[in-house]
């Protein structure tokens, strides 16, 4: 398959596909939010972004901002290469569940070590993400976790037929 055309970022936009690989790891300052069935799972301004080359950058909330009465351990488990194993989390909002809806890292390599406890969300499947008030938008598939903003331009890896971009 033959790699994508990037597009040209805008003033104050970034392309995905400048970001480097091993991943970029960036303080957050921005203030972000996870909502699933009208309730806030997750509010914050702090934590970590990070960015991949050809990936929409994920954001990782800090564990004391994130609500742990929702938030349940799920028996799956990935590897990635740059940070290591991660574990899945579910989300419960009275009788509505969001299976996988996250994911951390325990332990992760060295590089990636200021992530430890932080937590990830899948746009896909919660049922709002903001950052700075602006919805993001939901990546196609379900393999990137990655949140879609003004802010970045693509095109994004995690389509159908994308992911040996």
């Amino acid at each position: 398959m033959r790699r994508p055309q990037r597009i040209e970022p805008g003033p104050g936009q970034q392309s995905v596909w400048d970001f480097p690989r091993p991943p970029r790891l960036e303080p957050n300052h921005r203030h972000l939010v996870v909502e699933v069935a009208g309730v806030t799972v997750a509010d914050t301004t702090g934590g970590f972004r990070l960015c991949e080359t050809s990936q929409a950058p994920a954001f990782y909330l800090p564990p004391d901002d994130v609500r742990a009465d929702l938030v349940v351990p799920s028996a799956r488990r990935s590897w990635c290469e740059w940070k290591g194993e991660a574990r899945y989390w579910s989300i419960r909002v009275g009788d509505d569940e969001r299976v996988d809806a996250a994911w951390s890292y325990d332990v992760p390599a060295d590089r990636y070590a200021p992530l430890a406890g932080h937590v990830a969300f899948y746009p896909q499947r919660v049922d709002r993400c903001l950052v700075d008030g602006e919805e993001v938008v939901r990546m196609d598939g379900d393999f990137y976790g990655g949140w879609i903003t003004t802010e970045v331009v693509g095109p994004f890896k995690g389509a159908p037929g994308t992911l040996h971009w």
